[in-house]
């Protein structure tokens, strides 16, 4: 089942900020996903998601003023990278990317779990889409790798050497769902099936009916909505749970940001609106009410 209703991810250009909120202690690796480790492994779960950006002083600032995020830079190989903790737990991280010329907005990639992060490569290949960034060990994490669909919308696929979390229901601060807007739902949930194995089945929770839903081991994961004519390309659209929307979103101005898509009521009593950040980055934050996680609802 799915966590809330979906609207496209609008892009527009924003003012940056130019001061970092101030980092925890400095990491000196990549912090396994899981500590202590879990024998699970739930392939098709979303396990971590990376934000590229031009300017990460300014997305630190922003998402750690936002949703209480802690910052940790550290160095892998030789480039920069900074882990998001929420609660003291690593969510997500931060990739800088050299400016070359033009206004690129960040982006969030989403890593789904794999069992086998090779075998997965060939068969994205085989069912027409790209691998753009060649699978990589890094030490207590795992085998990662960035892999396009046929519509080239990036994903991130992650072998972890912690095994994967249970599931269960999120914290505020925790993604909640990723959303991907495609030309075609129906054949991009056949590539998904076939280079991944997610099963794929209609909407049943809104109005929304030609919207899919995207599952593994009996657990709705993402989902994929149509694009529309006044949408932007194809793109996947990260949600992150908050515990008060309202005072959330209130704070989104003053960090450089924008209110996309104004707050409203979606499944369940829930309540869900779109952010664009200080550097272009969309993401998606939902309310839940009374407890009311759709994980929790036959």
């Amino acid at each position: 089942m799915k966590p809330v209703s979906r609207f496209a991810p609008i892009l527009a250009a924003v003012a940056m900020l130019a001061v970092a909120c101030p980092p925890t202690a400095e990491a000196a690796k990549f912090p396994p996903l899981n500590n202590p480790a879990t024998t699970e492994h739930l392939p098709g779960k979303l396990v971590w998601a990376d934000l590229f950006t031009t300017n990460p002083e300014a997305a630190t600032t922003f998402y750690c003023g936002l949703l209480g995020w802690t910052a940790a830079p550290l160095e892998q190989k030789g480039k920069g990278y900074t882990v998001f903790s929420n609660n003291g737990t690593p969510v997500a991280g931060l990739a800088p990317r050299a400016i070359t010329g033009g206004n690129h907005p960040s982006r969030w990639i989403g890593y789904y779990a794999v069992t086998d992060i090779g075998a997965t490569l060939k068969l994205v290949t085989q069912n027409g889409g790209t691998v753009r960034a060649e699978s990589r060990n890094f030490p207590d994490r795992g085998y990662q790798a960035i892999v396009t669909d046929k519509d080239t919308v990036p994903i991130g696929l992650l072998q972890s050497s912690s095994g994967d979390a249970p599931d269960g229901e999120t914290a505020p601060g925790d993604w909640n769902w990723f959303e991907l807007y495609a030309k075609s739902p129906k054949d991009t949930a056949e590539f998904y099936h076939a280079a991944i194995g997610f099963d794929s089945a209609p909407e049943t929770n809104s109005d929304r009916k030609s919207d899919l839903v995207l599952s593994s081991e009996g657990q709705a994961r993402g989902g994929i909505a149509p694009l529309s004519g006044e949408d932007p390309k194809p793109s996947w659209l990260g949600v992150i749970r908050v515990a008060n929307l309202d005072a959330t979103l209130a704070k989104v101005p003053g960090l450089g940001g924008e209110v996309l898509l104004a707050p409203h009521s979606v499944e369940f009593g829930s309540r869900f609106a779109i952010i664009l950040d200080s550097t272009g980055g969309t993401v998606g934050l939902v309310q839940y009410a009374d407890n009311a996680n759709p994980a929790n609802n036959p």
